[in-house]
């Protein structure tokens, strides 16, 4: 067998003009599957990246139930001994902040009309930490220092006509279903990826949103982890523990069923071009496979005339086309991720993604298994496409074979 794979590989190297063309439509497929497996990867990992960094953090913690029948009724879902929760979560290993929220809604005025809104009340310095994917289009951020600032999306300011130094009253219905209003400055305008919540959402100081609501508690503790592949794993070993204290963890990913339906789409997607550029190679390299096979049929029966077994032609004939394969995928692999990394220093402007306005900028990811995979449909595109015309001239008659010289 070894003699016969040293036979193959100084066939390949023989022939030479066609083990380039070969080659080039191999390089070529296994560079283009890094390529978009890589830019795929990105994506994804932006969208998820954006989620926590916007909005939900990696883990959110709440009283059982809050999730399912909080937005009826908040005030049943309090956390009354929030700084307890606080202290256990953030012992935890490879948890980097944890910050409480209690949310609200109301309406809010700005001396002519008033607009519907969604808000939180959020610890500033902690949430700066956390909210990395937040823009702020207009003024600043909250701080600790202001105690009744308010920043506001970029929908509400559009549609109240708000800017940073407007003031603006807030009503809200309390916990003990009393009416209270107050007054707030609005510091800064915000954008997140989402249009929909930029449209609604404010956020105020906790203790100025705890004030408004006639309580001390909070209705979620936001967990900021040190690795975002840390999630499940943090989450499974304090997710039992926590359920026997009356509460209830989400992951990120449990609470944006958006970005499961997102990647859902984009693995189908990549499938999708997975067969496509297998059919390409297939139907590329059989054609320079058929090529060599059938100038070559005379040195087949010649082999087979001083005493080879067809087995052995069939076998030297998908060898052949393996250490095509096998060279073609390692210079595929060596190009895709060179060309990864040159991209990626320079970076893909990226227009803004459904249901937001603003864009970003796009990398090319090397994901070993996007790697692993685009070399494996290298290495079987060239055995594959082998195949049959190694079949045919293995069952060739020796004396027609032999004709084929003359």
């Amino acid at each position: 067998m070894f003699e016969l794979f040293k036979l193959a590989m100084r066939n390949v190297f023989r022939h030479r003009g066609r083990t380039l063309m070969t080659l080039a439509s191999i390089v070529f497929g296994v560079a283009a599957l890094i390529l978009a497996g890589g830019f795929i990867e990105d994506t994804i990992v932006e969208t998820g990246e954006s989620m926590i960094r916007s909005s939900t953090g990696h883990l959110q913690v709440a009283r059982q139930g809050y999730w399912q029948y909080g937005t009826r009724s908040p005030e049943k879902y309090l956390m009354e001994n929030p700084e307890n929760l606080r202290r256990e979560l953030a012992a935890a290993p490879g948890v980097e902040d944890v910050m409480l929220r209690i949310g609200f809604s109301g309406l809010l005025g700005n001396g002519r009309t008033d607009w519907p809104i969604i808000g939180e009340g959020v610890e500033p310095a902690r949430e700066k930490r956390l909210a990395s994917y937040i823009t702020v289009v207009a003024g600043r951020r909250l701080t600790d220092g202001d105690a009744f600032g308010m920043m506001i999306g970029q929908g509400v300011a559009k549609a109240l006509k708000l800017k940073p130094g407007d003031p603006v009253t807030l009503l809200v219905s309390t916990t003990g279903g009393a009416t209270n209003l107050l007054e707030f400055q609005v510091i800064g305008v915000f954008q997140t990826f989402s249009k929909d919540y930029d449209a609604r959402a404010v956020r105020i100081p906790l203790a100025a949103a705890q004030e408004l609501l006639a309580t001390p508690g909070a209705h979620i503790a936001v967990v900021l982890l040190k690795n975002t592949m840390d999630t499940d794993r943090v989450a499974g070993s304090m997710g039992g523990r926590l359920n026997h204290q009356g509460y209830e963890m989400k992951t990120w990913v449990e609470l944006n069923t958006f970005y499961t339906q997102t990647v859902t789409l984009y693995r189908q997607q990549f499938g999708f071009l997975v067969v496509i550029i297998l059919a390409m190679l297939l139907m590329s390299v059989s054609n320079t496979v058929n090529m060599g096979i059938f100038e070559r049929v005379s040195e087949f029966g010649t082999m087979m005339a001083l005493g080879d077994r067809s087995s052995r032609v069939f076998a030297l004939v998908v060898i052949e086309s393996f250490w095509l394969g096998l060279l073609g995928a390692v210079g595929g692999v060596v190009v895709g991720i060179a060309l990864a990394k040159a991209i990626s220093l320079v970076g893909i402007s990226m227009p803004p993604p459904p249901n937001a306005d603003q864009g970003y900028i796009s990398h090319i990811l090397v994901v070993p298994n996007v790697v692993a995979l685009s070399f494996m449909v290298g290495v079987l595109a060239a055995v594959l496409a082998s195949l049959r015309p190694a079949r045919t001239i293995s069952c060739k008659l020796i004396a027609e074979a032999l004709r084929e010289s003359v």
